[in-house]
């Protein structure tokens, strides 16, 4: 099937040019390699296109018959039900997220009120062995010095007089 084309052809010279450096009018015809129908890959077939141009492409296979339309099923019971649970489960996680975020502070402030607990009794427990340790309490030592001072004066500005008794 040949088409009239709307424009003259032109051919590659295959003449070279007369001297060196004379320009090449025409450029020589490149020919490329022609495969045979044998070697093209399924789905792809020759074509003519509407400019009258065959060339090569990849053609879609043309369905024969509609599918048969799926059979419809009743949706079980427990989807039904997976399906209403759903949304109480997220409002749940929602509402305990609320509650959580409103009661942070005051979880805070009981946990600093707990460790500072928790920190009174292990001084509690522990200042009575420190001070039995330093003090010295014990047998073959000596016994504590004891001081008693007294000291008095007349007046704001008065002359102090004190006297200091060791046992």
């Amino acid at each position: 099937m040949e088409t009239a084309v709307p424009y003259e052809p032109t051919t590659a010279s295959t003449t070279p040019p007369a001297r060196y450096g004379d320009p090449v009018l025409y450029p020589t015809a490149v020919q490329h390699p022609v495969m045979l129908p044998a070697e093209l890959p399924p789905g792809v077939e020759m074509v003519t296109l509407p400019g009258g141009y065959r060339t090569l492409a990849y053609t879609h296979p043309q369905p024969t018959a509609p599918a048969p339309a799926p059979v419809v099923q009743p949706v079980p019971a427990w989807a039904k039900t997976t399906a209403l649970l759903a949304p109480t489960l997220g409002g749940g996680i929602a509402a305990a997220g609320f509650g959580i975020s409103y009661a942070a502070p005051g979880l805070i402030a009981m946990t600093e009120a707990l460790w500072a607990a928790i920190a009174l009794i292990a001084a509690g427990t522990l200042a009575p062995l420190i001070l039995r340790a330093t003090r010295g309490a014990g047998r073959g030592r000596a016994p504590v010095q004891h001081v008693t001072q007294n000291i008095t004066a007349t007046g704001l500005f008065g002359r102090a007089v004190g006297t200091i008794n060791q046992r």
